[in-house]
């Protein structure tokens, strides 16, 4: 097995201030999110205000869903014993399911306020989205949270607070599938202009979805859930109704929410 790398979640403490790779990730996935749309958004007549008042839109979203989400779905029984964890973001508790829809929400009110298309914004927000997956991931194994199942693997690791077998290290492999994977794919059907405006969002539901469904298979079921039906994740449970979503807005174009 690999040894795992036993990484500090804080990059450099400054006085009360402790910056987190975790935020970071946040950071560098929307940042460099945004460099990636900011051409398109370009070509369809979005200034660097608008972008930018949208990316903090989408912040608010983000971390609103993200963790609204978590706590109503992951872990409510601790939140109501816990209250004053419910603001501790910095410790961690984010629902990636929350957050995406979080983003939706906030991405359909600011085109609708803004009189801007929201097709067109859908599909730089699922491609954009790519960036913050792969980063949150990292930071996920830099963590050494969100571990895979037991293997017997060669690169298997042997996470911190685990025991003592060697895992799947599922973080890598969901910022390698969701990220990577799924923007190579996206890139590749924007840069050829096959899809009609709204699709390409589409594509990215049906994408994350069946990867996150298929990566669930190496990742250890959160311990205070564990499978939910059939054996069965709440993670593939949640990516299923994505899939289906993403294929009602690919059949029902031009997007119309």
């Amino acid at each position: 097995m690999l040894p795992y790398p036993k990484f500090d979640p804080v990059l450099v403490t400054i006085g009360p201030i402790a910056i987190r790779w975790y935020g970071l990730a946040y950071l560098a996935g929307i940042l460099i999110g945004l460099k990636w749309v900011s051409g398109p958004l370009k070509k369809a007549g979005f200034t660097l205000d608008d972008n930018l008042n949208w990316v903090s839109w989408l912040l608010f979203g983000i971390i609103l869903g993200g963790r609204i989400g978590y706590i109503l779905v992951y872990g409510a029984g601790h939140y109501i014993e816990n209250p004053i964890e419910i603001i501790a973001v910095w410790n961690g508790g984010m629902s990636y399911h929350g957050g995406a829809l979080g983003a939706l929400i906030a991405t359909i009110l600011f085109a609708k306020t803004h009189k801007k298309s929201k097709s067109i914004m859908l599909d730089q927000l699922g491609i954009g989205s790519t960036f913050g997956l792969f980063f949150g991931r990292i930071a996920n194994f830099i963590n050494g949270e969100l571990p895979g199942r037991l293997t017997q693997m060669p690169w298997g690791m042997v996470f911190p607070g685990y025991g003592p077998l060697p895992r799947h290290p599922s973080q890598l492999y969901e910022a390698f599938g969701e990220g990577i994977i799924l923007f190579l794919i996206l890139a590749f059907l924007q840069k050829n202009k096959v899809l009609k405006p709204g699709q390409l969002f589409a594509v990215y539901l049906i994408g994350y979805g069946l990867i996150r469904l298929g990566l669930e298979l190496f990742r250890e079921p959160d311990s205070q859930l564990g499978f939910i039906v059939a054996n069965l994740t709440m993670g593939q449970l949640l990516s299923m109704l994505m899939i289906s979503l993403g294929v009602a807005i690919f059949r029902k174009k031009p997007l119309r929410i």
